[in-house]
């Protein structure tokens, strides 16, 4: 993949074995993790701000990689920036009222934007995950005017869901990069 990527992770950052880890592991120099203070303590401003900085540092060709609550901060990032993307892949959309969602340590993440987003995106969404449920995912490609992917039951598309490397998703990755070359 010859584009920068800029992996968004969710609330709590993505460990050595999230397949988010696991791809900026395979492509050093070209793929970067969003820089956040406070990974536990998620404050949407800072997510959108890190998330404009590192934008800006990578270039307009960039193509973000976002799981759960880094979702949420990308779209809020397009809802109050202008700066063109390559495109996103948005993995695990959560949503701000499921019982599950961290609201006490995600401040400022609700009401989610449903403006179309000005770049090319796939939503990726598993039919038993407790953050959100298939419908609200899908609700939101519709607004977003994202491409939507329904994986079947594979829980929160985390490590916990054993995807290690996620080919699949590597697979939707390519086919965004190749669908939005210049």
């Amino acid at each position: 993949m010859s584009r920068r990527v800029l992996i968004v992770p969710g609330h709590g950052n993505s460990g050595a074995t999230h397949w988010q880890s696991i791809w900026e592991a395979s492509k050093p120099g070209f793929w970067c993790r969003v820089k956040i203070e406070d990974w536990d303590h998620a404050v949407c401003d800072e997510w959108v701000a890190a998330i404009a900085r590192d934008v800006e540092a990578l270039g307009p060709d960039t193509i973000v990689v976002a799981h759960s609550l880094g979702c949420l901060a990308v779209v809020h990032w397009a809802a109050r920036n202008t700066v063109a993307i390559g495109g996103a892949l948005l993995v695990a959309v959560p949503d701000p009222s499921a019982p599950a969602f961290p609201r006490a340590d995600s401040i400022g993440f609700s009401p989610v934007p449903s403006a179309r987003l000005p770049f090319p995106s796939i939503v990726v969404a598993s039919g038993n995950d407790p953050y959100a449920a298939i419908g609200y995912a899908r609700s939101c490609a519709n607004s977003w005017g994202s491409e939507f992917l329904d994986v079947g039951a594979r829980g929160h598309l985390n490590a916990a869901s054993h995807l290690d490397d996620w080919a699949e998703g590597y697979q939707l990755l390519q086919r965004l990069n190749r669908k939005t070359r210049l």
